[in-house]
């Protein structure tokens, strides 16, 4: 087993970066596709559909597999007291922060646009705190797309005994032993398994079985999460991985295809048919055909650093957790205006992101805080340089 503590995990920077800008480019499309949102188009697509589905299969697994990867060397900087202290203030802080302040604007123009709510925004935080959402009430606890943050957190610690025998003795020949029988032709795909036997069985009215959760339930991301602790703990598994990135790719594609042929022939999916159960299963295998080729590629071509990196390393964090409150809030005037969708995606996309860099640039980056509130680690007067140790971040941003 080979850690390759020297040298930084590149491929892990960009893959998160790459993947937080992917989530803003789909909920920038979820305005326009036939399920339900905060604020949707006069006009949905099936097509956009297709698009959110084949987004949704790969995106927050994606993170997942990161954040596993993330904790496997975070765990080699500290003892068990700095890695909950990092993990509370880089994950429960902003998740609460966002819940209590900016995600009100959200369920704001949320409820206005579903005619829940006729009035200013200050009126509506009246009622904001009024009971929790899900429950009955208003208050967004979740924090709505800031549910990965708790999550995780939870994952963190849950797991955590596990990663540390993991780590040592008995556990780290064990981690070595699985590595090595999964690095075998084909034996990584066996990781799917698991999702193929329980997602299709999962109540999508559920809590914690919706798809609400980024498009699956909660279940199925711990297999992820554990995944990617597993991945860059062995390096013939990486290998493997990057070997077959092409055979990962083409049968993500396949199957993807395959399941979309489903959807559309037989009609809507209900839960318990035979062609629910059918769909679903394809979709899990899609979904790791398509996280495996993702990381081969990563593995095989992001191997590279220029300073761009580490200021969108840096900027991960916060980015993510405003920017669906910017689209909503933006989305919910531009779906009204007469013209052509491609342009209201295009103007509801351009301008979120410029908002929500200047916020960042001006505000959040500069003072300490915001940067104490959107998880960032606050800046000293006369700070210190560390080497880092492969694929983790000092200042916590492998979090995402």
């Amino acid at each position: 087993m080979n850690t390759r503590a020297v040298q930084r995990r590149y491929d892990l920077d960009w893959l998160r970066v790459l993947a937080i800008l992917t989530i803003f480019v789909f909920h920038s499309g979820r305005f326009f596709d036939r399920e339900d949102w905060h604020v949707k188009n006069p006009t949905t697509y099936f097509g956009m559909d297709v698009w959110t589905y084949f987004l949704a299969g790969w995106l927050m697994p994606l993170v997942f597999v990161i954040s596993g990867a993330s904790i496997f060397y975070a765990l080699g900087k500290g003892g068990v007291g700095k890695f909950v202290k990092d993990k509370t203030l880089r994950l429960v802080v902003p998740w609460l922060v966002g819940a209590c302040t900016h995600v009100a604007l959200q369920v704001y123009f949320e409820s206005r646009f579903w005619g829940r709510f006729d009035g200013s925004f200050f009126a509506f935080l009246l009622r904001y705190f009024d009971g929790f959402r899900d429950f009955g009430g208003t208050f967004a606890w979740d924090g709505l797309h800031l549910w990965y943050l708790w999550v995780l957190f939870i994952l963190s610690l849950a797991f955590l005994p596990l990663f540390l025998w993991l780590k040592a003795g008995s556990g780290k020949r064990l981690l070595s032993w699985l590595g090595g029988f999964l690095a075998k032709p084909g034996a990584v795909y066996l990781l799917a398994v698991p999702g193929i036997l329980l997602v299709p069985y999962m109540d999508p009215e559920g809590f914690l079985t919706r798809r609400g959760w980024g498009g699956w339930g909660l279940p199925p991301y711990i297999p992820f999460f554990l995944a990617g602790f597993l991945f860059v703990s062995h390096e013939g598994l990486q290998v493997r991985i990057r070997r077959q990135r092409w055979f990962s790719l083409a049968a993500g594609a396949v199957i993807f295809i395959t399941a979309v042929a489903v959807a559309i022939t037989q009609g809507d999916l209900v839960f318990g048919t035979r062609a629910y159960t059918l769909f679903f299963r394809l979709f899990t295998l899609f979904s790791w055909s398509f996280v495996l080729a993702i990381l081969g590629f990563g593995m095989q071509h992001l191997t590279f650093n220029i300073p761009f990196l580490r200021y969108a390393n840096e900027a991960v964090l916060p980015f993510y957790i405003m920017h669906q409150t910017v689209i909503i809030c933006v989305g919910y005037f531009v779906v009204r205006w007469a013209i052509p969708d491609l342009a209201k995606f295009a103007v509801i996309a351009a301008s979120s992101f410029a908002i929500i860099t200047a916020l960042y640039e001006l505000l959040m980056r500069r003072i300490n805080v915001l940067r104490f509130l959107f998880g960032m680690k606050v800046r000293s007067k006369a700070p210190s340089a560390q080497p880092t140790e492969a694929g983790h971040d000092p200042e916590g941003l492998g979090d995402l």
